[in-house]
């Protein structure tokens, strides 16, 4: 990231619940696959994301990251029930999302958006930005259509666009421009809790960080809670209050922002942050040595220890390591504790 970011505390909503958490998610599991294949024989499934716990309190930023094909997007749309889990539970508000039948989460949906990586795709070329918003508005806010008109205008106006912009197609914006609307889009319904899945890795350096500062901005102004998924760690650590480390697919670390990224306690972690552009290192460079395993076939023990520099023999005895405390609000599956880790 070359431009600049604005760091900030986001606000919390101010209610009697608030101890409780808006979203959470027990024993999350996702496999593909499985099926039986050529001869009948049945193919080994491919878990994507195995026996994730969160939670996520209202007003709250939690950053998810991890290499590509950790599971970060596949988690983000499990939350939202977009894709089906294998097993676990997902709960919204004291809601039990998970047990909805499809009738119930359509009219449910309003309260969890996600906005996309690819701010093209996500858009129907087919309709101008301001039916796009008009049709979300009359949808899930029960708006007549003028009603929905100036909400719509609304809308452009809170993530810097304007009311001429309603009657553009999306191929009439820059990519900046249209992941603006996006956002808009995602705003629409008034939602309490929005899955931001690699918002700006798609965006020129550029306009990056006026795309990060926007959704800081109404984060805070909303009292969102928001999951924001990224493989880019300087832009989580200025957006996200704690952070959630995944590798194939399971929990190798999680705790607040400042404690993950000054003393980092699982070895991944800290190989991530040695690994990220602009890193500063203090010492010898960790590095993780070999191919990422197929998800289909991961190692016994910790998922991580055939790519560790720390690996000795009991990280493949005795099943996964467990996440364990190991300060206040800090995580990590990890049996070690005699190696000492910075970034």
């Amino acid at each position: 990231m070359t431009a600049a970011f604005r760091a900030g505390t986001p606000l919390t909503a101010e209610r009697e619940d608030i101890a409780l958490p808006l979203v959470s998610a027990r024993g999350l599991t996702k496999d593909f696959g499985g099926d039986r294949g050529l001869f009948g024989r049945a193919e080994t499934p491919l878990r994507a994301v195995a026996e994730v716990s969160l939670d996520i309190a209202r007003g709250e930023v939690l950053g998810v990251v991890g290499e590509s094909g950790s599971g970060k997007s596949t988690l983000g749309r499990l939350l939202l029930r977009l894709i089906e889990p294998t097993a676990g539970s997902i709960t919204f508000d004291g809601h039990d999302v998970s047990a909805m039948v499809p009738r119930d989460l359509r009219r449910f949906r309003r309260h969890m958006q996600m906005i996309f990586q690819d701010p093209y795709a996500s858009l129907n070329a087919r309709m101008t930005v301001g039916d796009a918003l008009i049709e979300s508005l009359m949808l899930h806010r029960e708006l007549r259509r003028s009603e929905a008109k100036d909400a719509a205008a609304s809308l452009l106006s809170k993530v810097g666009l304007t009311r001429e912009h309603l009657g553009r197609f999306p191929r009439a914006f820059s990519g900046g421009q249209r992941q603006r609307v996006a956002i808009a889009r995602a705003l629409a319904s008034q939602p309490g809790f929005i899955v931001a899945d690699e918002p700006v890795s798609a965006l020129d350096v550029s306009i990056q960080a006026e795309v990060i500062n926007l959704l800081q901005d109404l984060q805070r102004e909303l009292g969102l809670s928001l999951m924001f998924i990224s493989h880019d760690l300087s832009v989580v650590e200025v957006m996200a209050d704690r952070v959630m480390v995944l590798y194939l697919g399971r929990v190798m670390e999680t705790a607040p922002t400042e404690a993950l990224f000054g003393r980092p306690a699982h070895p991944y972690t800290a190989i991530l942050m040695q690994a990220a552009p602009g890193a500063k290192r203090q010492g010898e460079r960790l590095l993780a040595t070999g191919e990422i395993p197929s998800p289909r076939n991961p190692p016994s023990g910790c998922v991580f220890r055939t790519r560790c520099p720390f690996a000795i023999a009991a990280c493949g005895e005795g099943g996964r390591p467990a996440l364990r405390e190991i300060a206040p609000g800090h995580f990590k599956a990890c049996i070690r504790d005699d190696i000492a880790l910075s970034q």
